[in-house]
C-alpha cells in the first residue's frame, strides 16, 4: 500500500494527561499551549522552563512525546505494567535525527498508527547541548522518502518496540477497513486501462478535493486526511479508510467513498465489481499498474509460487485493521483472529469463477494464498506457542525475504535478501546501509499470513464483495475483538484445537466453505456459532451496530456461501454464463 507523506498544518491538540503522573502533565499541558505542527523541541522546552525543575524535564519530555501521537500514542492500560514494552519504544526513538520537529499527516493505509515517535541520542541530555529539533515526529508508512537519518544502528531491540508501540487503551481503539474492487467497461466488461483510471483519480480529486498521490509522472493514488485510495497492481480500486470509532461511521465511510468513484466513473462508462476474484479476464488482459513495487513483485512471484501472479493482478479483498492494549491482548487477538480466519473466508466466500467458469472452489482469492508464497503466507503457529510475543513476531519477519527498498524516491530491487543483513549493513543491493524505521514498516507490508501484525492486527481472510459485506466484515470481527466476554468465549472454544486442526480448515474452507466437515460437526456450526458472539459483542458495545451483522447472519441461516449462490445463478437464469455476475454485484 502507497502513501504520500504531507506536511501540513496540525489543529491545536489536546493531549490526554489522566495515565500521567503529576510531573509529566505539567510538561503535556505545556506542550498543548503550542501548535504541534509548528512547536520546535526548543521551544518546547523552553516553555517548559520555570516550570519544571530541570532535572526533570528529560524524563516529563519522554513521556510526554509518547503521549503526542493523539490517538496513536502507545502505553499499555497501566504504566507500571508495561516499563519493558516502554522501554523498547523509547529504545526506538533513540534512533533519529532531524533539524525540526515534524508531523505528518497519513493515510490510515492499513496503519491506525500512522506517526511514529522517535528521539535522537545526539548527547544524551539537554545540558550537553542538543540543537534544537534532535527530537522528531516522522511519518513510518511506505514509501517514504529518506526524511529519517539514524543516528545509531537500529537493533532487534528497536524492532520489537515498533510494534510494541502500537499498544494503547481500549478507549482509543478504532476500526479501519480497507476494500478493493475491480473496475470495468460496462459496454465490454473488460478490465479498465490504467489511462482510464488515471482520468478517474483526476476527476475524483478535482471534484471531491482530494489530494493526488504521485510516482513520478504518474498518479497513483489519492489523500484525504486518513483516508487513501490506492492501486493494486492489476488497477483493483482500493479504499483505505480512516481510523474510526463506530461501525456507523465505517459505513458511512464507505457509502460516501462509492458514491463518490460512481460520480465520475457511471460518466466515464466504467462500473465497479465486488467479487474475490475476477470472474472473467485472464492474466494477458489485466493491465500492470506503473507502481515501482508491483515491477519487483511481478518479476520474483514466479520464483516462489505458482500462482503469485494471480494474487497481485486478479484478487480483491475486504479487511479490517483492529488495535490491542498490551502485548497479552495482542497475542489473544492474533490467535483468534488466525483460528477463525477461515470462518470468515467461508461466510465471506465469493470467487467462485476464472475465465468464464466455474473454478471448483468457492474462495478462489483464498486457495490462491495457499501457493503464492508460503515463506510470506499462511496460518503462523508459532502464535499459538507459549512463548509468542512481539519479539517472535519479529524473528518470523526478519526471516521473510525482502522485496525491495525504497530510496530517493525509487525501488531498489532488494528481492529474497535478508532483513537479518540489512540490520547488519550487508545487504547486496545496497552494501554499507543500514535500515531506518521506515524500511523496517515497508517490509512488514511484504509480509501476507492471513493475520498480519504491525502496529495493529489486519484481518486479512474475507473476499471482496457487494456493500453491505464490505460493512459486515468489521461488524464480525469488532465484535469478538473489542468485547471481552466474546473475545473469551472463543479462546475457550479454541484451546484445544490442534495445529493440524487449524490448518484442515485453511486448506478446506476455500473449497468446502460452510460445509467443511469438523470434528462431529461443520463450519457452518462453528460459524453460527461466533456470529452469535459477534452480535452479543456489538449490543454490549452499546452502539446499535449489530444490524451490520445482518449479511453475515443470512449467510448462516441459509447455509449457503456468496459464491454457491452465485454459481445457483451461473447454472439457472444465467446460462452457464458469468457476465451477469458484472450486474449483480455492480457497486
Amino acid at each position: 500500500m502507497e502513501t504520500n507523506i504531507r506536511k501540513k498544518k496540525q489543529e491545536k491538540t489536546v493531549l490526554p494527561l489522566s495515565p500521567f503522573p503529576p510531573l509529566v502533565r505539567v510538561c503535556v499541558s505545556c506542550l498543548n499551549e503550542g501548535t504541534p505542527g509548528e512547536l520546535g523541541l526548543w521551544d518546547f522546552l523552553s516553555s517548559c522552563r520555570g516550570r519544571t525543575a530541570p532535572n526533570q524535564i528529560r524524563v516529563s519530555l519522554d513521556m510526554a512525546l509518547v503521549s503526542h501521537s493523539s490517538s496513536s500514542y502507545c502505553i499499555r492500560n497501566e504504566i507500571n505494567q508495561s516499563r519493558s514494552v516502554f522501554s523498547r519504544a523509547v529504545t526506538v526513538a533513540n534512533k533519529v535525527d532531524s533539524d525540526r520537529l515534524k508531523m505528518a499527516g497519513l493515510s490510515f493505509s492499513s496503519s491506525l498508527s500512522s506517526i511514529g515517535i522517535v528521539r535522537s541520542s545526539c548527547a544524551g541530555t539537554v545540558a550537553r547541548g542538543c540543537e534544537r529539533g534532535q527530537l522528531v515526529i516522522v511519518a513510518a508508512s511506505p514509501p517514504t522518502e529518506d526524511v529519517v537519518v539514524s543516528a545509531d544502528p537500529l537493533t532487534k531491540e528497536d524492532l520489537i518496540g515498533y510494534l510494541a508501540s502500537g499498544c494503547k487503551p481500549k478507549e482509543k481503539w478504532r476500526i479501519g477497513t480497507e476494500h478493493e474492487k475491480f473496475g470495468f467497461e460496462i459496454q465490454t466488461l473488460r478490465p479498465m486501462k490504467y489511462e482510464q483510471i488515471a482520468e478517474l483519480l483526476n476527476g475524483i480529486a478535482e471534484r471531491f478535493d482530494w489530494e493526488k498521490v504521485m510516482e513520478g509522472e504518474y498518479i497513483i493514488g489519492l489523500k484525504q486526511g486518513k483516508q487513501s485510495i490506492s492501486l493494486e497492481p492489476g488497477g483493483q480500486f482500493e479504499l483505505s479508510g480512516a481510523p474510526l470509532e463506530t461501525l456507523h461511521q465505517t459505513c458511512a465511510e464507505v457509502n460516501s467513498h462509492l458514491y463518490q468513484v460512481k460520480a465520475v466513473a457511471e460518466e466515464m462508462g466504467i462500473g465497479f465489481l465486488g467479487i474475490g476474484f475476477q470472474p472473467k479476464w485472464g492474466l494477458k488482459d489485466i493491465p500492470v499498474m506503473p507502481k515501482g513495487r508491483y515491477d519487483i513483485m511481478r518479476n520474483y512471484m514466479p520464483k516462489v509460487g505458482t500462482l503469485g501472479l494471480d494474487m497481485m493482478f486478479r484478487t480483491c479483498t475486504v479487511q479490517v485493521n483492529l488495535d490491542f492494549s498490551s502485548e497479552a491482548d495482542m497475542i489473544r487477538k492474533f490467535r483468534v483472529g488466525l483460528a477463525l480466519q477461515p470462518i470468515a473466508t467461508a461466510l465471506f466466500a465469493n470467487s467462485p469463477f476464472t475465465e468464464g467458469k466455474p473454478n471448483g472452489f468457492l474462495s478462489m482469492r483464498s486457495q490462491i494464498w495457499t501457493d503464492t508464497d508460503n515463506n510470506r503466507a499462511g496460518m503462523l503457529p508459532f502464535v499459538f506457542d507459549n512463548s509468542f510475543g512481539f519479539e517472535q513476531y519479529v524473528d518470523y519477519a526478519l526471516d521473510v525475504p525482502m522485496y525491495f527498498v525504497y530510496r530517493k524516491k525509487k525501488y531498489i530491487d532488494c528481492a529474497g535478501m535478508s532483513f537479518r543483513d540489512f540490520l547488519a549493513g550487508r545487504l547486496p543491493c545496497i552494501p554499507g546501509e543500514l535500515p531506518n524505521l521506515n524500511d523496517w514498516e515497508n517490509h512488514l507490508t511484504t509480509i501476507f499470513p492471513e493475520v498480519r501484525l504491525k502496529r495493529y492486527l489486519e484481518m486479512r481472510g474475507a473476499d471482496g464483495g457487494p456493500w453491505r459485506r464490505l460493512c459486515a466484515l468489521p461488524a464480525f470481527w469488532v465484535g469478538l475483538l473489542y468485547d471481552e466476554v466474546s473475545l473469551q468465549n472463543v479462546l475457550d472454544m479454541i484451546a484445544d484445537w490442534t495445529p493440524e486442526e487449524r490448518l484442515m480448515l485453511r486448506n478446506k474452507v476455500p473449497e468446502s466453505g460452510l460445509k467443511t466437515p469438523f470434528r462431529d460437526g461443520y463450519v457452518r456450526h462453528i460459524a453460527e456459532y461466533v456470529v452469535q458472539l459477534a452480535r452479543d459483542g456489538l449490543e454490549r458495545r452499546g452502539y446499535k451496530e449489530s444490524g451490520f451483522l445482518n449479511e453475515v447472519a443470512k449467510v448462516v441461516e441459509a447455509g449457503m456461501t456468496p459464491a454457491e449462490n452465485l454459481l445457483a445463478l451461473y447454472n439457472g437464469k444465467w446460462n452457464q454464463s458469468v457476465d451477469p455476475v458484472f450486474q449483480e454485484l455492480l457497486y
